[in-house]
Formats: C-alpha cells, structure tokens, sequence
C-alpha cells in the first residue's frame, strides 16, 4: 500500500556551501533541540524511577494511556510487552484489553516444508505469565479503563538497562534521527558511517545509540522502497498543488490589483518557479528598501521546493516582509530569475544592500543581476556552520580555536585581519581545509574589517535573527497544501508588516540636552540606541590635535583610541565608522559635540529611516493628494505632539491609552450615525497611523 506524506513538511537545507553533498552541516537550532530533548529524557527517566508498579483497580483515562504506562513500567524492570487479545461489544465497542510479556504463550508450531531453505528462527516465548488485563466501564457518563488482573511474575531473567534498550519494542528511531539518516545515506555514507556519525553528533559512547545498526540499515531500505512506490504520486501532488497555488495567486490578484505575482513553465507548461508579493510589502519596501534579507535554508520535505524570503526591518526594529519565491533548485540560473522578478516587484528599485546565506549559486547571481548592490553574508549563518566544520580538524583544541575565531572576526583593519588569518591558519593546521580556503576567499563579505561603514540597519545582529526565525516558524507551521501554505504566507506577511506602536514610557538617563532632543525625533527602538551610545560617551576622555580633530579614549583602556574628525558645522566622522553602519552616532562622535557644548545635533544626524514620522503605510505616489489636505495636516501635528508628550512617562502614556480609546470610539459612534453619503465625492485614501 502506498502513502505520500500527509502534511508539507519544512527542514533547514543541510548541504554545505562548499558544495559536497558529503559535507555535513548541523545549525544552532539543531543544539538547542538536541538539549531539549536530553532534558526530556532526563524528566521521563526521573518519572519512571518513582512509578507505581500498575494494581488491581488502578483507573486509566484510555487503554492507550494502559499500555503506555505498562509499557514504561516493563521497560524499567527489564522486560518488553505486547498487546494479545481484545473484546468487542455493540453497546461499548472494545471493552475488554490484555497486555502481556513479550515472552508470553508459546510459538506455533511450524509445518515442515519441502520448498526452499528457511531459517529456523528460535523463538523467545516461553509461557511467561507476567500479564495486565483491563476492562472498560462507563461511570456517569465517562468512560474508564480498570485495571482487573495483574501480575509481574516471570519465568525468565529480567535485563538490566543497557540491555532492555535493545529489546525491538524499544529500538525506535525518532523523527529527527530519520531525517539524519536520510541526509547522510543521499550523501553517500555507508551504513556503519551514519551510525557513527548519530553518535558523535549526541556525544554519546559507541553502541550507546537507542537503535542498532541493522535497524537503521532496515530502514534505509525500505524507506527507499516507499520513496519508489510514492514517486508517481508524490509528482501528480506537486503538479495539482502548484496549479492550486497559481489559481490562489490569480484570485488573489483580482482582489487586490497591487498584489503581484510571476512563475515559469518547463515542457508540458508544468510550473516551475513561483514568487509573489503583497502591495503593502512593495509599499514597505519604498521605504525600508535599501537593505534585505534573502533567507534561502528553508526547504519542502514534500514537494521538494526551495523556499526564499526576502525580509527587511523597519524604523521600529521590527522585520518586514518583502516577497518570496518557491524554487525547484538552487542553479544560478534559477536564482537570477528569482532576484529579477523581485527587482520587478519592487518597480526597479534594487536595494544598496543583499545579506544572504553562503549559497554558491545564489552569490554568482548576485554578482551578475545586482551588480551595484553590495553583497554581504549573515555572520550567524557563518558562526552556526562552525562547529560542525572545525571541531572534528581542531579536535581538542577546538576551544581555543573558536576563540581566536571570535577575536579575529572584530578585527577593525583588513590588514590586520588577513596577517592574524594566516596564523591562525598555520596555528591549527589547517592550511588544506576546504572551508578555511571558502570563508578567507568571501571575507570581503563577512569579515567586520572589510564591511565595517556598510550601512546595514541594525540587521547583523543576534536580535534581527532570532526575528527572522521567529517569522519563519510562523510560515512553517505544518501545511496540508501548497495552497494553504500560500494562505500562511500571506496571514504571517500582513501581521509581520501592520505596524503596531506601543505607546512606551521613555526615560531620560542623562541632563544633556542632546538626549531630549533625540527623543523627540527618533523611534523608541532607534533611540534606545542612541541612549546607550550617548551613556557609553561620558565614559570617554577627548584630547584636540592642531587640526581640530580629536583623539577619543576610554578612561581605563590604553588602547582602542578612535580619531574622530571634526569639520564644524560640516561633518563629524569616527574611524570607527558605527554611524556609516547602524545610522546612529557612535559614543565618540558624541563625546566631542558634548565637549563642543551642542545642545541638539545637526539634523543630518538624525538619518530618515529612524525617525518616527517615517511609515509604511503612507505611501507619497498613493497619498499626496491627502496630505496636502489641511485638515489631516491638522491631525497628523495633533497625534505627533501627542504621542511625543506622553511618551516621557508611563503615567502619561496609560492615561493616552485609555483616555484616547474612550475618545476615538465616541467619535466612530458618531460618524457611523451621519448620513453615509450627501452627494459630493471624495477621494480620502490616506491611512493616518504614523
């Protein structure tokens, strides 16, 4: 009987960037889940040492719940069960259920045969009496499972625990370790290899694994025998779904006439690739276009599609949704058509700044679609890629290894870095490592030294992608559907992007002008930012030079001195160079407009993309008509200063909150009572939210 998987089921794409399928690839996220489930363990194991052996009259809710308690119960006293007879009933249906030992009752006995030699397997049973039996009532209403005979009495010998492990009713191999085998067994490894392998990974002791080797070469087998059988199926879903998908995208086109969407066509006009996008997204992109994301590690265990999103951040910190792409490989090819599509989504506006994964293919269609766009790799995509390419080389000098790593990824020269590159090389011994000669040949991408001063707002940070995974979960939920996965996209995209603004008491730490000057122009996220530099500075000593420019010091650090050039009333610039890369002014910067006795920074400083009267949502192409209007000039100055005010204090922010709820809901009522029409035509398409 043949089966294809019930839901659309997302991994992490596990191949190396190096491009050997060979080469195996564990994330941060696979640590955390390992940790997660040894400390299930630990808690199942802690319950089992204080469980009750099972009694007559004990009460459970099923008979599933039963056997699952038995079954704990045997395994922690060295035995394994099964499950024998059952009774059925018209009025209760089952009623009645027995468990009993795996050694239970005794073997047929088999007939002699006069064909082909088969293996005379001894059988284990040998009448062992160890027995639960339950019967079913229904008490007011409910049914429940009682416990009616008992008995732990065996005629043979109970195993310890390192070998009641190995009984076949325990020898299972969860769903992440099948996901393991699979990888590695397409990679090519042997049998005894991906054992090994599985061992290392959970830092256990050889034969320590829950399973044998024969179980997982039985199940290599006959999940490839599955694959064969479903293939025919697997393709006739793949092709109905994305027919589906592309009539989704159709319907949701005649909705919404900004919603755009584009996909190609192989032989037979069997679609290809698909990407689209929301006209919100396009509206946040003309805003917060200039750096994005391209997320490509997520991958349909299902359809076997590639699936890309492009994310930015907003001026509130929060990651926004440009577009996505549902790919059938990973060619360069197939990628440049993906970047061309969404340069077209975005009315051909290419952004400044690309961050991606180490994907081979995707950077050669960088290099040739986005050619005036600066490519940078995500520093996490790197570092969750270490440990699995350097603790086996480094061995017991890993440690050491990872911290030379860390110091050498914040070296500020380039110079520098590549001197203290090479030694660390020659230090470990890994001049011939294939993935030491990968990241040195990309360091202009990645390494601090050489994208230091590249503006990346905000998004090369531990925050921005604990974000991303946070909206990546939130697509991945499973999916019966590539149809309902496109639903998911569009329910995750559009909460992702309606901006939410809280109404936040920010307190001033400082009596410096600059710093209430700064709360009234920048968003609260962008202004935490500030707050902590300008805090930082008062740390900090300034010596002139002849020039004008300063030599800025921490007062007990010797060394990390900056020179911060000082041009008045022209320019300020930090060696540095944190304004060129966050768009907020580094504690050296202003270090010395405090020593120059500013009371407010120049306006420059405060760059358009964190200010607060930056949306999204207003669109200029959409909404000049609206915001000429004086009325709503009115509005927007009213809510500016009112949202201005209140946020020096949480008192005055809750009282906001609450009176202006109250408020805003009378003024509704009222409106809905007038007349919904008086015959003069209006054209008010503005969305006041900022």
């Amino acid at each position: 009987m043949t089966s294809i998987p019930s839901k659309n089921l997302w991994i992490r794409r596990q191949q190396c960037p190096c491009g050997d399928w060979k080469c195996y690839v564990t994330y941060e996220g696979d640590a955390e889940e390992t940790s997660s489930a040894a400390e299930l363990v630990k808690t199942e194991k802690a319950a089992s040492d204080s469980m009750v052996a099972p009694y007559v009259g004990m009460v459970f809710k099923s008979d599933e719940d039963a056997f699952e308690y038995y079954g704990n119960f045997a395994r922690k006293n060295g035995f394994s069960i099964r499950k024998e007879r059952s009774r059925l009933s018209p009025q209760l249906g089952v009623y009645k259920r027995d468990f009993v030992c795996y050694r239970s009752g005794f073997a047929p006995v088999k007939k002699k045969s006069t064909g082909e030699h088969h293996r005379d397997r001894k059988s284990v049973r040998c009448g062992c009496d160890a027995k639960m039996y339950l019967s079913k009532e229904v008490v007011d209403g409910v049914s429940q499972w009682f416990v009616v005979q008992f008995s732990n009495v065996h005629n043979h010998e109970l195993l310890e625990d390192d070998l009641v492990r190995l009984l076949p009713a325990y020898r299972k191999i969860h769903e992440a370790d099948q996901e393991r085998i699979l990888l590695l067994s397409k990679a090519g490894f042997p049998i005894h290899r991906i054992v090994k392998m599985l061992e290392l990974e959970k830092g256990i002791q050889g034969g320590q694994l829950p399973f044998l080797e024969r179980d997982v070469r039985n199940f290599v087998q006959n999940r490839k025998k599955v694959v064969q059988e479903n293939d025919a199926l697997l393709t006739e879903k793949r092709e109905n779904d994305t027919l589906d998908l592309l009539e989704a995208c159709k319907v949701t086109k005649e909705a919404d006439e900004n919603f755009v969407y584009d996909f190609t066509v192989v032989e037979n006009d069997k679609i290809e690739n698909i990407a689209w996008s929301y006209s919100n997204s396009v509206h946040a992109y003309n805003m917060f276009g200039d750096v994005v994301y391209f997320d490509t590690t997520y991958r349909s265990l299902t359809y076997g599609l590639l699936f890309g999103a492009w994310l930015g951040i907003d001026n509130h910190g929060r990651t926004i949704f440009f577009g996505c792409v549902l790919l059938q490989d990973e060619m360069p090819r197939t990628f440049s058509w993906a970047l061309q599509t969404f340069v077209r989504f975005m009315s051909g506006r290419f952004p400044q700044i690309i961050l991606t994964d180490l994907e081979p293919g995707l950077r050669d269609a960088i290099r040739s679609e986005l050619p005036g766009t600066r490519h940078v790799i995500s520093i996490w995509n790197i570092l969750s890629k270490v440990p699995s390419w350097f603790s086996l080389p480094a061995g017991s000098r890993y440690a050491e290894f990872k911290s030379e790593f860390d110091a050498l990824y914040h070296v500020e020269s380039a110079e520098e870095f590549d001197l203290r590159w090479n030694q660390m090389v020659s230090m470990f011994g890994l001049s011939t490592d294939k993935h030491i000669g990968l990241l040195f040949s990309l360091r202009t991408s990645w390494a601090l030294s050489y994208v230091r001063g590249c503006f990346l707002a905000s998004m090369a940070t531990t925050a921005y992608s604990k974000s991303v995974d946070a909206f990546l979960k939130g697509v991945f939920s499973a999916q019966t559907c590539l149809r309902s996965f496109f639903e998911q996209v569009g329910i995750s995209a559009n909460f992702q992007n309606q901006v939410h603004q809280e109404m936040q008491g920010i307190h001033l730490k400082t009596c410096i002008p600059i710093e209430e000057h700064a709360r009234s122009i920048l968003t609260p996220f962008a202004f935490e930012a500030f707050q902590r530099e300008l805090l930082l500075a008062m740390q900090y000593a300034t010596s002139e030079m002849p020039n004008g420019s300063y030599v800025v010091r921490h007062f007990k650090k010797i060394d990390g001195e900056r020179l911060v050039i000082w041009i008045p009333e022209e320019h300020i610039h930090c060696s540095c160079k944190e304004f060129e890369s966050s768009g907020i002014l580094c504690r050296h910067a202003l270090r010395v407009f405090v020593v120059k006795n500013y009371f407010q920074l120049p306006d420059k400083y405060y760059i358009s993309r964190w200010r607060r009267e930056i949306s999204f949502l207003l669109d200029d192409d959409h909404n000049t008509q609206s915001i000429d209007d004086e009325w709503f000039q009115e509005y927007h100055s009213l809510t500016e200063t009112l949202f201005t005010e209140s946020a020096t204090t949480k008192e005055r922010s809750d009282y906001v909150h609450r009176e202006l709820s109250k408020e805003l809901t009378r003024i509704l009522s009222e409106v809905r009572n007038l007349p919904e029409t008086d015959g003069v035509t209006m054209d008010l398409t503005f969305t006041p939210t900022d």
